[in-house]
């Protein structure tokens, strides 16, 4: 039961991320014209508000569906035996981000969709999809030390990998921030744009691209040459097909202006890099099942004395 709620609070990271989106390329982010309630007298959006409230609304109760899926994980873990508690606090992180993420929205709307908080919105949801990953990876692990299964060094070099991808993401927000999707309809001039020239930004990303495949593609080498885990070698390829995937999509949407769908479809993949990225590391050290004190062999005297 822990696998599956871990996996279903896992997904609803991912999904929130995708219809926070969404709610952007339809220029709905100001659908709900305040925060915590829709309009300053309804808790819901009007008739009069039309198809943008909606929008915004729903990904707004979303969070609902997505705090019952890291409540399933939290009650799955605390009524697994044996109880582990790191497998808790992972889910109390979870829960505490999700909230914090939320405040985060509400500022984004009461800011009028400032291109910083909505880039700092992006991030802490990345950060949610790293701590569900994490609890859904640690539920088919022990709570036994961390072994690593290759030298230190190695071990390290796929975190630089990890945080060089992580500067992907980050660049991808700027660009977003000064790019074509404001997150309201085009006629709205009120809304803020990061003051970066939007090529400039979008060849810093495109940079950051280019480093990530080139780690990804010595790691994949340097994992043949020391006969790492299979299940590390087969990680890093599956990224460098994200990145590569990726990197197709984005040059479309930049040579295409950016049409919603393609904007929206790098997004999902943005957050499958981020998720593929982080196996990595985690499929270099094994953690062995802690045996609880009842199960541990008794003793013999002679034993004792040795």
């Amino acid at each position: 039961m822990v696998r599956r709620a871990t996996f279903a609070a896992l997904v609803m990271s991912v999904v929130i991320v995708v219809t926070g989106g969404a709610v952007r390329l339809t220029a709905s982010g100001l659908g709900c014209t305040t925060w915590p309630r829709c309009t300053a007298e309804s808790l819901t959006p009007t008739a009069e508000m039309g198809f943008h409230g909606i929008v915004e609304f729903t990904n707004r109760m979303l969070t609902y569906v997505l705090s019952a899926a890291v409540g399933w994980a939290i009650l799955a873990a605390r009524c697994h035996r044996p109880w582990r508690r790191s497998m808790t606090k992972l889910g109390w992180a979870q829960f505490w981000l999700v909230m914090s993420n939320a405040v985060l929205g509400g500022i984004t709307v009461l800011t009028g969709l400032n291109p910083y908080t909505v880039a700092g919105h992006m991030i802490a949801a990345m950060a949610l999809v790293w701590v569900a990953l994490l609890m859904w990876e640690r539920s088919k692990e022990g709570d036994g030390p961390a072994r690593l299964s290759v030298a230190r060094p190695i071990h390290q070099l796929s975190y630089v990998l990890v945080t060089v991808v992580g500067l992907l993401v980050a660049a991808g927000t700027l660009v977003t921030g000064a790019g074509h999707h404001p997150g309201t309809p085009q006629d709205n001039k009120i809304v803020p744009r990061i003051p970066i020239d939007y090529d400039r930004l979008a060849q810093f990303h495109a940079d950051f691209a280019f480093i990530s495949v080139g780690l990804t593609i010595a790691m994949i080498f340097v994992f043949a040459a020391i006969k790492a885990p299979q299940a590390a070698k087969s990680r890093t390829k599956e990224l460098l097909a994200v990145l590569l995937l990726q990197g197709v999509l984005g040059f479309i949407q930049y040579f295409t202006d950016a049409p919603e769908l393609m904007v929206g479809l790098h997004m999902l993949g943005a957050t499958l890099t981020w998720i593929a990225a982080l196996r990595i590391p985690l499929a270099l050290r094994v953690r062995e099942v802690e045996a609880a004190p009842e199960q541990l062999p008794a003793q013999t005297p002679q034993a004792a004395t040795v």
